[in-house]
Parts: structure tokens; sequence; C-alpha cells
């Protein structure tokens, strides 16, 4: 059984903040990733995840999760999402 990443505040900081959602801007690199994720198809989602899991959960939560962004700016501050 596979348990889904934890995704840590730091995380959820860049993926709200490149969303427009609050959070603070990442490096870089991180940046690119962001967007690689936010661009590609869920296979190609799936093969970063398998570098970036935590990146690749944040993405598909405020992509595709009704709740998503409130539960990253939960994670964001500290709180349990």
């Amino acid at each position: 059984m596979q348990t889904a990443p934890t995704i840590p505040a730091e995380t959820a900081n860049h993926v709200l903040w490149h969303y427009g959602h609050g959070g603070y801007q990442a490096g870089t690199f991180t940046q690119h990733l962001i967007s690689a994720l936010a661009t590609a198809d869920m296979d190609n989602k799936a093969k970063l995840a398998t570098a970036y899991p935590d990146y690749a959960a944040a993405v598909i939560a405020i992509e595709y999760d009704r709740d998503g962004v409130t539960n990253l700016q939960r994670i964001a501050r500290g709180e349990a999402a």
C-alpha cells in the first residue's frame, strides 16, 4: 500500500506562490519544476513524481482537489491539512 507523500510547508508555499494564492517564490530550478508539473499531462506528472513526490502532490492537490488551496495554505502555516 502506497501512502501519500508528505507536503512540507516550504513546498506548499512555493506551489501557492506559483498559482497566485500567497506563499513565497521558490528558486529558479524549483520554479521550472513547478511549471513543468503544472503543464505536464498525468503520465508525465507521474514520472516527475518519482523524483519529486512532494511537489507533484502539491501541484495535483491545487489543480484537482476542490480544497487543495485551503489545504496547502494550512500546510504553509504549519497546520495540519
